[in-house]
């Protein structure tokens, strides 16, 4: 297979291991029966060697031969970067510490 005829898609990074990311590629496609379009979604298993890719990034994948049993994708590049979050622990721990002061103040 030519690499310029191989598959490439266009997706958003869902879940990050070891060397591998979970990548959910949506799409639309007219259904046959209503006559609409819907809209669907697939997962792929892209190999990223140098653990580049972070959950929320948009990122290219192509196709490559096979690397595991999963694996059957390889990421070429990361085209937008996932904004930064503050982690759920810290906001809460944040929130805790203003109410704790504010009860407090009131006393």
């Amino acid at each position: 297979m030519e690499r310029n005829r191989r598959t490439s898609l266009q997706g958003v990074v869902t879940k990050r291991q070891d060397k591998t990311i979970t990548v959910l590629v949506s799409t639309k496609r007219n259904d046959p029966l209503y006559k609409k379009r819907v809209g669907y979604s697939k997962k792929y298993y892209a190999h990223d060697e140098k653990n580049e890719a972070n959950v929320g990034d948009t990122v290219t994948i192509m196709a490559c031969r096979p690397m595991s049993k999963t694996k059957r994708f390889r990421l070429v590049s990361i085209d937008q970067k996932a904004l930064e979050t503050v982690s759920a622990v810290l906001a809460e721990d944040a929130l805790e510490k203003q109410e704790g002061i504010a009860t407090e103040e009131v006393k």
